[in-house]
């Protein structure tokens, strides 16, 4: 530790590397630049080192420095993120989880009544988003990922759910002459599909025993939510995500055909930095979630989905 360089020399070196210039790095850091350049200087003769070619109207890294900027950035990113994340720990704020909209509405959503119940003085704000953010720059506290290859460097992960698919369809495609009764049914019924996940078929009717001879025709939406909004308007028969689909299932507006489902190798994980493990606010909404998830779980209303035959 006593050889650790001091910071603020360190911080001028990776400004003025970084941008290649100390004019640009002084107006960052809202000093001058011959303050820059002392500082560098400051630095050179602790680690007797160049760390800079000087030339006329910028300066370029000596292959000393080229080295040195890659451990000094990492290190000074990770000293920013952790204060970040120790400063959000402080704040009164809500807690703000980050999912995508299909299982934020269709399992988290119903569910937040009974966590705001059991806990009300922790506010939840969800950020509904298909895209992934960064755990240590961002506001997000923590992460609902859906992954099939679960390694989160520097986060801590808890496995909430394994992808369980089921097919879905409106309560009347299970009446009338030709009534969905049994998986081989299905051969007669229009599929429905979500292009980004296309395929999903094949696995659920193979766990079936479904010989279909084009698993992959019918109608395909962009959108996960608008496949499950043409499958309870009776266009035809959708393959989904089970706990994304609860919702529609509990009111009536979808229903499981059969019994019979097919586990994937992709799961949900709750995701969150390592060192916001100790964030009261992290470790409660932790714990009411994987009690959630736990068959002997407490008091998760929605643990027990009605079938068809309900």
């Amino acid at each position: 530790m006593n050889r650790l360089p001091p910071l603020n020399p360190l911080r001028a070196f990776e400004a003025a590397a970084r941008l290649g210039s100390f004019q640009k790095a002084a107006e960052e850091l809202n000093v001058t630049p011959p303050a820059i350049s002392h500082q560098v200087r400051v630095l050179e003769e602790y680690l007797d080192v160049t760390l800079f070619h000087r030339e006329a109207r910028r300066v370029r890294l000596t292959e000393q420095g080229e080295m040195y900027l890659a451990a000094v950035s990492e290190g000074l990113h990770r000293i920013a993120a952790a204060t970040r994340l120790l400063l959000k720990a402080t704040e009164k704020r809500p807690l703000t989880v980050s999912s995508a909209p299909s299982f934020a509405c269709g399992w988290l959503v119903p569910r937040l009544v009974d966590f705001h119940t059991r806990h009300p003085d922790v506010e939840v704000r969800l950020d509904t988003s298909v895209q992934l953010v960064d755990l240590l720059r961002s506001d997000i506290d923590v992460a609902i990922r859906y992954t099939a290859n679960p390694v989160f460097q520097g986060m801590v992960s808890h496995c909430l759910e394994r992808e369980e698919l089921v097919p879905v369809c409106s309560p009347s495609l299970l009446e009338g002459e030709r009534p969905l009764q049994v998986p081989e049914d299905i051969k007669g019924f229009r599929l429905l599909h979500t292009r980004p996940r296309l395929g999903e078929w094949r696995g659920w009717l193979a766990a079936a025993g479904v010989d279909h001879p084009d698993p992959e025709a019918g109608p395909k939406f962009d959108d996960y939510a608008l496949t499950l909004e043409a499958a309870a308007s009776g266009l035809g028969i959708a393959i989904a995500i089970r706990p994304a689909a609860e919702s529609h299932i509990r009111s009536g507006r979808l229903a499981m055909p059969f019994d019979v489902t097919h586990i994937t190798e992709a799961a949900y994980y709750l995701v969150y930095p390592e060192v916001s493990a100790n964030d009261e606010r992290v470790r409660t909404f932790r714990d009411w979630l994987l009690a959630c998830v736990t068959p002997s779980g407490p008091s998760d209303p929605l643990s027990t989905l009605p079938t068809s035959s309900e």
